[in-house]
């Protein structure tokens, strides 16, 4: 029985460790491009209208491991680097986006 309990325990981790790395993607980074990062830490703070991406930073470096040294442009010390895991990225696709309205003018029958 214990043995069965183990087997059956092997098998499940298994199954879920192929699950997990078949959504994992792979992205690739170069130095100069823009990201945004995902705050993970924002279950401290509810709150309906913050967005759980900030940004967009820099890429300084990239490490064969998937690792990404970021920078801030627009802070006061661009000097100032931290280094973040690789799937907490995506890539920014930048600029302002053009936005269509139209106009509907109801009238009264």
């Amino acid at each position: 029985m214990r043995l069965h309990a183990y087997d059956s325990s092997r098998s499940y981790k298994e199954k879920i460790k192929f699950y997990h790395d078949m959504k994992l993607i792979k992205r690739s980074f170069n130095p100069g491009q823009q990201v945004l990062l995902f705050n993970s830490r924002l279950k401290l703070f509810p709150g309906n209208l913050k967005s759980k991406w900030s940004g967009p930073f820099v890429i300084n470096h990239v490490y064969p491991n998937g690792a990404v040294e970021l920078v801030n442009p627009v802070a006061s010390d661009p000097q100032k680097s931290w280094v973040v895991n690789g799937q907490r990225l995506k890539h920014y696709l930048g600029g302002e986006l053009e936005q269509l309205s139209t106009v509907m003018k109801l009238v009264d029958p």
